[in-house]
């Protein structure tokens, strides 16, 4: 048995993942590997909750995150790395848990109205969409996760969790599971090209495995200082995108230096992203050379799935006999 605690996480398939996918959660999920005990989730259930229409493009996205995350270093010989639909046991803890969840308690959930307005075009009145952070609750618990890897501003949606796991032991009067506390990441600001929050939805983003002609299309096209019209006006590296972008590719000693050209004119717009997108395909070039080797090989990503997912399903039975122990329903 393991001594190490138990860490749990995993992204939604709606898509290839971008760069601030990589920046905001998978970058933090490789550098603990080795210190902690990782289960790492495809949450295919979760697409439905609002792309339920979209079903059919599931599976290939499936494909698409495992690439991203493998080729970013993301180990299944370290990690458990398995389907989250592969695993009945959180569809069964989800069951139970919203017997004894208040409907209040997922109204308020800080993100439920915010999604509502930010997907306004879609019909989201159904009970998936509602209850989501219960199954997310029910993914922690189900393997006894002691830390989930999240932002400062995530920390509210886990004390949802932590909320739910103090009432179930209050009804039941036997502790099941541990309550998951927050493993805080911390994460560079990653905006999209417009400036706004890198998102698939607001049509933003650039992808890991977009290629070094569009990289480089896609960022000639980013939003700078809009204050700055010509090239003698001196710029703010603090509302530039492309500043952003210096941040996470370019060396800390170099990124002064630009910032100080920037603020006096020595150098303009255009020849500032072009030091910076040759940065970031320098960056981005082993990784896109490892996401291209497993093209034509799926069956070997379904089988690592596979297999994360036995290891996983394993765990999860062993706290669903638990689980069924302190409802007495096991019938035994």
């Amino acid at each position: 048995m393991s001594l190490k605690k138990r860490v749990l996480s995993g992204n939604r398939p709606t898509g290839r993942l971008h760069w601030g996918n990589y920046f905001g959660a998978l970058r933090n999920w490789i550098e603990i590997q080795d210190e902690y005990e990782c289960y790492y989730f495809v949450a295919d259930w979760h697409a439905l909750t609002t792309g339920y229409e979209n079903s059919r493009e599931i599976f290939p996205s499936i494909k698409e995150i495992l690439k991203d995350w493998l080729s970013c270093g993301l180990d299944p010989k370290k990690s458990t790395i398995f389907l989250q639909s592969w695993v009945p046991e959180h569809a069964e803890l989800h069951l139970l848990l919203s017997m004894i969840t208040p409907l209040g308690w997922l109204e308020r959930v800080p993100s439920f109205k915010d999604m509502q307005q930010q997907l306004a075009d879609r019909d989201l009145n159904m009970y998936g969409f509602l209850g989501y952070p219960l199954l997310q609750t029910a993914d922690i618990l189900i393997y006894n996760a002691h830390l989930v890897p999240v932002g400062e501003d995530q920390v509210a949606h886990l004390e949802f969790a932590r909320e739910v796991v103090r009432r179930f032991h209050s009804i039941m009067g036997r502790e099941v599971f541990v309550e998951p506390k927050p493993l805080l990441t911390s994460s560079p600001r990653v905006p999209g090209l417009d400036g706004r929050k890198m998102s698939k939805s607001f049509d933003n983003a650039i992808y890991l495995a977009d290629d070094e002609e569009t990289v480089r299309k896609k960022m000639m096209q980013a939003v700078t200082d809009p204050a700055r019209k010509r090239r003698d006006d001196p710029g703010n590296p603090d509302v530039c995108n492309i500043f952003a972008y210096h941040k996470l590719f370019t060396e800390s000693e170099k990124i002064k230096e630009i910032a100080s050209c920037c603020r006096n004119a020595e150098i303009g717009c255009v020849d500032c992203k072009k030091m910076c997108i040759e940065n970031a395909l320098g960056f981005w070039r082993p990784v896109r050379e490892k996401r291209a080797a497993w093209d034509g090989r799926e069956d070997e990503l379904l089988e690592i799935l596979r297999e994360g997912s036995i290891r996983a399903r394993k765990t999860a039975r062993a706290v669903m006999e638990d689980v069924r122990k302190a409802i007495c329903i096991d019938y035994k």
